[in-house]
């Protein structure tokens, strides 16, 4: 699914599938959801923080997860703060993604989506579930494509999301743990209920 929004810049968990072999992996993005600014915890303190989902499906990891789709990607989803202030976590995985630093010009204003569907390489590691005890795979970085190489096409339909221009479509697509994070936000319950539209975002 392609669309026109935007999403300016100014884990997985409940699997039973066994997590992907730790290592490094070619991948693309295939989703990008802006989930809207919700409340967290972080360091003993609740802050309402403007999140983004970046979501990479692994073509060299093929899987029957249902046999009516037959063989599909993995996919690994990491989050972020949607900001590009000089220590954030997204603006330093995007210069490791594009292979150079943002210009302080393009931080000001620069349109996440244009990375949508883009090669990458990933590097993933194991971690354990404090609630469940379950090991589950993570994206621990993310670089460039070497020169030459060839990283096949998307498989999974290509998504872009925001809450600021929202499509009822696409959010129908989403599983229930998206959906009930993106109708806790305070752009989601402006536009539907008629809550608040802005709060203070912090960048963990």
């Amino acid at each position: 699914m392609s669309t026109k929004t935007s999403i300016i810049a100014s884990s997985n968990g409940g699997s039973n599938y066994e997590p992907i072999a730790a290592g490094t992996y070619v991948a693309r993005c295939y989703s990008m959801i802006h989930i809207g600014t919700i409340k967290e915890s972080y360091q003993g303190e609740e802050k309402f923080i403007n999140k983004v989902r970046l979501s990479f499906e692994l073509p060299t990891e093929l899987k029957v997860y249902k046999e009516e789709n037959g063989e599909q990607p993995a996919v690994l989803s990491k989050e972020f703060t949607l900001s590009l202030s000089e220590k954030s976590n997204l603006r330093a995985f995007l210069n490791s993604w594009r292979g150079k630093a943002l210009t302080e010009e393009e931080c000001k204003a620069f349109d996440i989506v244009v990375l949508a569907g883009k090669p990458c390489t990933l590097s993933v590691i194991h971690k354990t579930s404090k609630v469940s005890g379950k090991t589950y795979a993570e994206i621990s970085s993310i670089g460039a494509v070497m020169k030459g190489m060839e990283v096949p096409p998307l498989m999974n339909p290509q998504i872009v999301f925001s809450v600021t221009n929202f499509d009822q479509v696409a959010f129908d697509s989403f599983p229930d743990f998206i959906k009930e994070k993106i109708q806790s936000s305070n752009e989601y319950k402006a536009l539907v209920i008629g809550g608040p539209s802005e709060s203070e975002v912090s960048e963990p």
